[in-house]
């Protein structure tokens, strides 16, 4: 099945050439003018990932990123302009999945499209069949359980966690490499980030609300611990797991 994807821009020059640039490529691509076109749009219709542009007349890309979060599971990728470093970094508190910078280059978007795609799979119906079906790959982690076939994170009484996908993209790599001294760099390249000299603020952020999910007190983590210097790692006793 074609990936599914909604541009969400005011500039209908940048918006038709994205649009048509990424339908060469094998996507199944709709436009929205503006956040509130989209949102009549996303009431009906779903959709792998959207690309949103963040400073739009009336409602922002922001705000509406985080209904979008609140309506289904999708990847989320925001454009904004050159130095405003500021909403980047509020793009990624708030669970985007990477961003981009006016003006880009069109390879630029496919790539980090590409990428993102990569690390937020949408399974097709016989696909998320045959995980239940063979069990799946499940871990566990004090009173945790993970699903990562099914991109999935319980907590105490089974009570669902919710988690963006860019935060369990963290955990499944801690958790497949638990006890692992893991640099910044190495889990950038994991997760499949672009290229890009900001990735390792992208992955403390990243961290930073996984933290906020799974530990007791963020603060003092007893899983995802800080290696001053050198990068993180997932500490899991001896005999949890799969």
């Amino acid at each position: 099945m074609r990936a599914r994807i909604v541009i969400v821009e005011d500039e209908p020059d940048l918006r038709d050439a994205v649009a048509e640039y990424l339908g060469a490529n094998g996507y199944d691509v709709t436009q929205a003018g503006s956040a509130a076109e989209a949102r009549t749009l996303l009431e009906t219709e779903s959709f792998h990932l959207a690309i949103l542009d963040i400073a739009m007349p009336g409602e922002d890309g922001l705000s509406l990123g985080r209904w979008l979060r609140s309506k289904m599971p999708i990847g989320i990728i925001y454009a904004t302009a050159a130095g405003t470093a500021l909403d980047r970094i509020v793009g990624l508190e708030l669970g985007a999945d990477d961003y981009i910078v006016k003006p880009y280059e069109l390879r630029e978007v496919l790539a980090r499209v590409r990428s993102v795609l990569r690390r937020v799979p949408q399974p097709t119906a016989p696909q998320a069949a045959k995980a239940q079906a063979d069990g799946g790959r499940r871990m566990s982690f004090g009173p945790f359980h993970a699903d990562l076939d099914g991109r999935l994170v319980t907590g105490a009484n089974g009570a669902v966690i919710d988690m963006a996908k860019s935060e369990f993209d963290v955990l499944e790599v801690f958790l497949t490499r638990a006890n692992r001294l893991l640099t910044r760099a190495a889990i950038s390249e994991a997760i499949g980030f672009v290229e890009d000299p900001e990735s390792s603020r992208a992955v403390d952020i990243r961290i930073m609300r996984l933290r906020k999910k799974i530990e007791a007190d963020p603060a003092n983590p007893k899983f995802l611990r800080t290696v001053r210097g050198e990068g993180y790692i997932f500490s899991l006793p001896t005999g949890d797991g799969h």
